[in-house]
């Protein structure tokens, strides 16, 4: 496997002011546009069974979406699969022509991907054709973020984009001067990503004009999280920061024995992330301070989701943890069939995520 793919791997709920498009289901990485990684719905405390699992044919980066009764998940193989939420049986897919390493965002009936073929797709779920098909100078493994009928997204051209959701028409383009693997979050009128050029940024919403920028020294493929004061980012420096939102400015950064490609989550006051050192964190929001540690067995690459009092997380150890949010004590863990780099996601009481070997597990 190559250090590229290894790398890709991987709040409060919004106000109102922050929608995603109309009022059908929504869905998209880390859970909403703020990146905050809490999920509405309660997943399992206890381990139950094996609901089911799907194997794709390829590897699999990509994390899975739920919507109401389909799950979707991206692979190697250049497909986009949808899978039957209640039987895991392949619904139907979507061909493109490389790598889906972008995680879809589900919203209104399509759903918006990334390719290594340089492309965004607008995808009908009805229908499984193409809607639209946005063009990058080069492969998209950034998972996009739709707020207000905008498709927020970066690529590895060095830009991220702007672009209308019912047309794909580009609103604006930021020169972001380096690769984004980074997911854009968004809160109010900003939108956050990191850059592979060690940059953090917040660019106007409207205008796509710069509104400040954090050097963090190393790069970045951790997806920002965001609440009404901070942003929280790891980076490749074995660092995890929190920012100031409205000025730029570091409010704390701590040290992890690895580098942080996981991407945090938010609950109340705790920032919760993995890093390469084989360690699920979590920090004080306010302050920095470590409330507790958690060790897998090998290095987290994964980025967590929070519901209902649980922290769930994978590792290239194979397995999947939940774990208290409170102290990190272990619930349970699932042994997979191979490495975990994905996010989990959950919803009706299912934990969805899929191993590096393809295969889509759900969980109860």
């Amino acid at each position: 496997m190559s250090n590229r793919q290894l790398l890709i791997a991987g709040v409060a709920i919004l106000p109102l002011l922050l929608t995603s498009c109309g009022s059908g289901t929504t869905a998209m990485f880390r859970g909403d546009p703020t990146h905050s990684g809490s999920m509405s719905d309660a997943g399992p405390t206890t381990l139950d069974t094996l609901k089911w699992k799907y194997t794709a044919p390829d590897k699999v980066y990509s994390s899975p979406v739920a919507g109401d009764k389909e799950v979707y998940l991206g692979s190697n193989d250049g497909y986009l699969y949808a899978v039957n939420a209640d039987t895991g049986i392949l619904n139907w897919k979507f061909q493109t022509e490389g790598n889906v390493e972008s995680t879809p965002a589900l919203v209104d009936g399509v759903l918006y991907v990334g390719s290594w073929d340089n492309s965004l797709y607008a995808i009908n779920t009805e229908t499984h054709g193409t809607k639209w098909k946005f063009p990058t100078q080069g492969p998209v493994s950034s998972s996009p973020v739709v707020v207000d009928d905008v498709v927020y997204f970066g690529s590895e051209d060095g830009h991220v984009y702007a672009v209308e959701a019912e047309t794909g028409y580009e609103k604006w383009r930021f020169d972001a001067k380096g690769g984004v693997y980074s997911s854009p979050a968004v809160y109010g009128d900003h939108v956050f990503f990191g850059t592979m050029a060690g940059y953090l940024f917040s660019v106007d919403i409207k205008s796509g004009q710069e509104f400040w920028r954090f050097n963090a020294q190393q790069k970045i493929h951790s997806s920002p999280a965001v609440d009404g004061d901070r942003v929280y980012v790891g980076t490749d420096a074995k660092v995890v920061h929190a920012i100031n939102i409205r000025t730029g400015q570091e409010i704390w950064q701590k040290k992890t024995a690895g580098q942080v490609l996981s991407s945090p989550a938010l609950d109340n006051d705790r920032v919760i992330v993995g890093s390469k050192d084989g360690y699920v964190y979590s920090f004080d929001a306010g302050n920095g301070s470590r409330q507790w540690e958690f060790r897998t067995e090998g290095p987290v690459f994964s980025a967590p989701v929070v519901a209902s009092g649980t922290v769930y997380i994978g590792s290239t150890d194979t397995h999947m943890y939940a774990l208290t949010t409170a102290r990190g004590n272990l619930r349970w863990k699932y042994r997979s069939d191979n490495k975990i780099y994905s996010s989990p996601t959950v919803k009706d009481g299912v934990v969805y995520f899929s191993s590096v070997n393809g295969s889509l597990y759900a969980i109860q």
